[in-house]
């Protein structure tokens, strides 16, 4: 849990929710640094949550980066040298307000032009929950960048700007969302008073995106109208409009289940280290460590190794704190087994009557992150799948699909950056896979070039091809 600095006077406080506050006016406030940032110490909960992983999206200017710096400032989990620095920047730069998005548009770049170029992380927490933010950025040449950000996240936020509607680049994002199986999908409706919070401008922007969704997979979808800029309904209800019966941004992120997200039934441990200590105290330890991927594990379990087929019992499960009776994703264990077996990084633990897809012929959705070379037929390259490194061949490309209008083109030759497609890929050594819809780490892996060591591509993986 994070700790505010009280201009170094020797105590800190926890942090907790605070009222929802206008816009940080500076003619009004040359500094508000002054601002109680602090309740009675007996207001003060301890944090023992959950994390939620959510990531930002949407066109450009509809208000993103100011989101997130508004549930930041509101949420009292920045630091008042950071608002201090942010309130100069302001400023300097002729603005009227203190610019909150600032507080994620850290490059200069980004800062010079006004808009988010790389994804951004921001961490805050609630007596309910810790969240890890990915500011990602809204123009259609960064779209591998929000790729990379939305890739993890639990929840996608999209932002829609309520006097433009949904525009081409809201649909690609969503779309992205869609395909990368994000199970929480929130439509926030932003720049509600600039429309003087009109449910008429409301309801029509909901409407149009609700015709655009039944063309995705999309689980659970929630309609939440905000202005970041103000403060209504992103920490807490506003007051300006009472028609909406719904709650606040934060409260429904505190509140989202998601748990049953994970796959808790397919138990996979990739290996990603054996653990010799060679010590006296551990003279004849044999710990295979890695991050589980899915299931849960449990001491005395049947369990089989992959690719090797040996079977054998878990002696033990331990982590950092010592042993567990039960592990589940995405706790990292080191997992000790009753039989002496060859296992090295790669290899994969799981139960003998579930176990992965083994196969060199993969069927798989790339995203193209590269404009140095195009995705093309008989391409070769390197391939990261859980622990498990590979070269691959591209055998075919089925088609490039149209992020605005979902069509498949079947006579594209390649994929260029930012472009995504279906293909059909051969690997080295056989791979132990799932289909991404059912398991995101095992149904996922990225594409690398072997001369630079750069990525250049990600992949979610379909079936066997």
């Amino acid at each position: 849990m994070r700790l505010l600095d009280r201009k170094k006077v020797g105590y800190f406080y926890w942090l907790i929710r605070s009222p929802r506050s206008d816009p940080v006016r500076l003619s009004d406030r040359k500094k508000v640094g002054y601002l109680s940032w602090h309740r009675p110490k007996e207001s003060w909960v301890p944090l023992v949550a959950e994390i939620l992983r959510f990531a930002t999206a949407g066109s450009v200017d509809d208000g993103k980066s100011t989101l997130i710096g508004r549930m930041l400032y509101d949420t009292k989990t920045i630091f008042q040298d950071q608002l201090e620095a942010v309130e100069r920047t302001s400023e300097q730069m002729g603005n009227e307000y203190t610019n909150l998005a600032l507080l994620t548009d850290g490059l200069r770049a980004e800062r010079e032009q006004g808009i988010t170029i790389d994804v951004a992380y921001r961490y805050f927490s609630t007596p309910k929950r810790k969240f890890i933010i990915a500011d990602t950025p809204g123009h259609i040449q960064y779209t591998r960048n929000m790729v990379t950000g939305a890739s993890t996240a639990d929840l996608a936020i999209v932002l829609i700007d309520v006097r433009n509607g949904v525009v081409e680049q809201s649909r690609r994002h969503a779309f992205i969302a869609s395909l990368l199986r994000i199970p929480h999908l929130v439509l926030c409706v932003n720049k509600m008073d600039l429309v003087d919070y009109s449910q008429e401008a409301f309801d029509k922007v909901v409407a149009e995106f609700r015709d655009f969704a039944t063309k995705l997979d999309i689980g659970d979808l929630t309609f939440i109208p905000v202005s970041a800029l103000v403060g209504d309904n992103v920490v807490d209800r506003g007051e300006n409009m009472p028609w909406y019966e719904g709650t606040s941004l934060l409260h429904h992120l505190e509140q989202v289940h998601i748990a049953s997200d994970r796959n808790l039934i397919d138990a996979r441990l990739p290996v990603q280290y054996v653990l010799r200590p060679q010590s006296d105290a551990y003279h004849d330890y044999r710990g295979y460590a890695g991050t589980i991927s899915g299931g849960v594990l449990k001491p005395g379990d049947d369990v089989v190794v992959l690719p090797s087929g040996f079977e054998s019992k878990i002696a033990s499960i331990e982590t950092y704190e010592g042993p567990v009776e039960e592990a589940f994703a995405p706790m990292a264990v080191s997992v000790r087994l009753e039989d002496d077996i060859d296992i090295s990084r790669g290899d994969m633990i799981c139960r003998p009557n579930n176990r992965p897809h083994v196969s060199q012929d993969l069927d798989a959705m790339v995203c193209w992150m590269t404009a140095d070379a195009k995705l093309e037929p008989r391409l070769k390259l390197g391939i990261k799948h859980t622990s498990r490194a590979a070269r691959v061949m591209v055998k075919d490309l089925q088609y490039r699909l149209d992020i605005n209008s979902l069509h498949r083109d079947e006579s594209s030759t390649s994929l260029e950056l930012n472009e995504i497609g279906r293909v059909t890929l051969r690997s080295t050594v056989p791979l132990f896979v799932d289909e991404y819809r059912r398991n995101r780490d095992t149904g996922s892996f990225v594409l690398i070039d072997e001369n630079t060591n750069n990525t250049v591509g990600a992949g979610m993986i379909l079936g066997e091809s």
